[in-house]
């Protein structure tokens, strides 16, 4: 080996040996190359950006909702249980105030704003239609006092794009689980449907002030007959 390379050689064992050293330079942060922290709840060690397998979304992720009128979907890619819809014109997306919820929209109307949501609960879960429909209709009672179950109202929804059944009942409203309203509420009413989708069903709750659920009646009916499987 001539002197020449034998200098080469030197050198660059020296900044290797440099690039070892505890004292190199190294990223601020563990998510450095990304700029997105690891989402709370996250296992330790989890990629930035990054959800645990049936976590719902979270942050601005979970209230991003597309504009009135274009495509909706809110299951998670995990299940290959997609269902699309259009949001109505008029209709406010909010994020969903619990990880049951895929979507959750405001609703004006003359009696004043009645709230949309929308459950999915992965394969195999939710229960039967027919079993939902009776646990919507016992969350309202009927003058007097009684439940409303025997107010309850249910067909097939002709014309959809997918099996469904239309749930209608009203009367005073009680709450359900994560009901923003506390104190019971006359004059209520429930327009529900249950979808039918590629691996279970998918559970439109709408409830308001009557006169604002008779409004929009056609305009919720219309959404559940265009609502269809993703890809």
């Amino acid at each position: 080996m001539n002197r020449y390379a034998l200098i080469l050689s030197v050198s660059g064992l020296a900044l290797a040996g440099l690039a070892c050293r505890d004292d190199a330079p190294k990223p601020a942060n563990a998510f450095a190359t990304t700029g997105t922290p690891a989402p709370a709840g996250a296992p330790a060690g989890a990629p930035a950006g990054e959800l645990p397998e049936g976590h719902p979304p979270t942050g601005a992720a979970a209230g991003a909702m597309p504009p009135a009128g274009a495509p909706h979907g809110g299951a998670p890619a995990a299940t290959g249980g997609t269902l699309t819809w259009a949001v109505p014109s008029g209709w406010k997306s909010e994020p969903p105030s619990s990880g049951m919820r895929r979507a959750q929209y405001k609703v004006p109307g003359p009696g004043g704003d009645g709230e949309c949501v929308v459950f999915y609960f992965g394969p195999g879960e939710g229960g039967d239609a027919k079993a939902n429909a009776e646990r919507w209709a016992a969350q309202f009672t009927l003058e007097g006092g009684a439940s409303a179950i025997s107010a309850l109202k249910t067909s097939k929804l002709e014309g959809a794009a997918l099996a469904t059944l239309l749930v209608e009942v009203k009367g005073t409203y009680m709450g359900g689980i994560g009901s923003a309203s506390p104190e019971p509420q006359k004059n209520s009413a429930l327009l529900g449907a249950i979808v039918e989708g590629p691996d279970a069903n998918w559970f439109f709750k709408f409830v308001g002030p009557a006169a604002t659920v008779d409004a929009a009646r056609d305009t919720f009916v219309g959404m559940i007959k265009n609502a269809k499987k993703g890809s």
